[in-house]
């Protein structure tokens, strides 16, 4: 490898790598960061978000917590910064994934500047009629803040699974764990704006839009690029598969179809089953087509994932209670959910592995409804561990039901 006094690197990429975690190594034990800003401009003229992405991959796998090095996301971003913004957003195709989540951040960054805006109003406001007319119009723009969850849910239940595929989930997981922040304090913003607390307004906003904006950079400056360098045209047609399903985030799309590297549409599952043979089951026997239908039209959601802890099913029904994505299928189950929950994960299907516990149930309030939420070991007639079923349903309605209303009383 050719060196200079200049650039004792050289444009070898493994070694500029290692230089990028020694980088991230010295913020972890406390280093400034203006000076390690100077050491990499000195040392390295240009990195990909890419070669940050598998560097903070081989940062978890060598033992650094997910929880570090989320900590230290935006400090080492801010590191980088000068290199990445000399670097263009990647330029893809209408209809391509990242196409889409492209123009969505541009509609959230017209957003955020909007609520930015009104937030400034405030801080030169005086009497009650003026802070409750901007109140009154910084409202809707708040509501309109919350279609983020749907370009969140298309990353994590689309784009992360594939990178996931091909050995990459530290990454995603830290993004995993900033999105939930950010959730949280939307709320925290709405309910300051509800409560009319202008001094709160001020505060949860600022933070959140912050975080926001912040979240747009991480993805256009190192999600995007590694997701380019890494997935092919199949798994940008899997990513595809379930934008439609999760929604779009203030844009109406073209309405181009979930297409192959090839150019066919797709068919779904249910489609392509047909009316063939029957599967002998313990009672009967049902063709594919009528085992989905019966399990799309139950009052509940069901999801199964195996005794290795894959998901392989989901049932599709027309108002699932927790979004869901052709992305799941294949992924450990343990990828399906947020860093803060996934002890308990790990803990209730480890406990029906050992054979400890056969069930675990939940329940919660989340948009006016009460959902119900079970898990069931599922064994074979050698009580073998063969998966886990979970279940949710709404029963909102069910709790509400008194005195009796027999199968005469119907009325048609």
């Amino acid at each position: 490898m050719k060196t200079d006094d200049k650039n004792p690197i050289g444009p070898d990429r493994q070694a500029r790598k290692d230089i990028l975690k020694t980088i991230i190594r010295d913020l972890h034990k406390g280093a400034d960061a203006r000076g390690l800003r100077k050491r990499f401009s000195e040392l390295i003229k240009d990195v990909s978000g890419g070669e940050i992405g598998a560097m903070e991959q081989e940062l978890i796998e060598e033992g650094l917590p997910e929880s570090e090095v989320r900590r230290l996301c935006d400090v080492h971003v801010h590191v980088f910064e000068d290199g990445l913004a000399r670097q263009e957003a990647p330029r893809t195709p209408p209809g391509h994934p990242l196409h889409t989540l492209g123009l969505e951040n541009r509609a959230l960054e017209g957003l955020i500047a909007r609520a930015r805006e009104a937030l400034s109003s405030f801080e030169g406001a005086s009497g009650p009629s003026l802070k409750s007319g901007l109140l009154a119009g910084l409202k809707p723009i708040v509501e309109s803040l919350f279609e983020v969850e749907k370009h969140y849910l298309k990353k994590e239940n689309q784009l992360f699974p594939r990178l996931e595929a091909k050995g990459v989930s530290g990454p995603s997981k830290v993004m995993w764990s900033i999105h939930d922040d950010i959730r949280g304090h939307l709320k925290d913003f709405r309910r300051a704006v509800e409560l009319g607390d202008t001094a709160l307004v001020l505060k949860t906003g600022g933070v959140v839009l912050q975080e926001m904006s912040d979240m747009v950079g991480k993805e256009e400056k190192v999600l995007f690029p590694m997701s380019l360098e890494m997935l092919d045209e199949q798994d940008w047609a899997r990513v595809k598969e379930g934008e439609g399903e999760l929604g779009y985030a203030w844009i109406a799309p073209g309405g181009e179809g979930a297409r192959g590297p090839e150019g066919n549409v797709r068919p779904s599952p249910a489609a392509s089953a047909g009316s063939g043979a029957g599967v002998s089951l313990a009672t009967g026997a049902l063709t594919p087509e009528q085992i989905d239908l019966m399990l799309v039209h139950l009052p509940v959601d069901v999801s199964f994932v195996d005794e290795n802890d894959t998901v392989l099913y989901y049932s599709a029904t027309r108002e699932r209670i927790f979004p869901r994505s052709p992305g799941v299928i294949g992924r450990k189950v343990q990828n399906c959910h947020p860093s803060k929950s996934l002890d308990t994960v790990n803990r209730i299907l480890e406990s029906f592995k050992a054979g400890r516990r056969d069930e675990a149930e939940f329940w919660i309030e989340m948009g006016g409804k009460f959902i119900h939420i079970r898990y069931f070991a599922l064994r074979d007639a050698q009580r073998r561990y063969r998966g886990c079923l979970e279940v949710s349903q709404d029963v909102t309605g069910i709790r509400a039901l008194q005195g009796q209303k027999r199968l005469l009383d119907w009325e048609s």
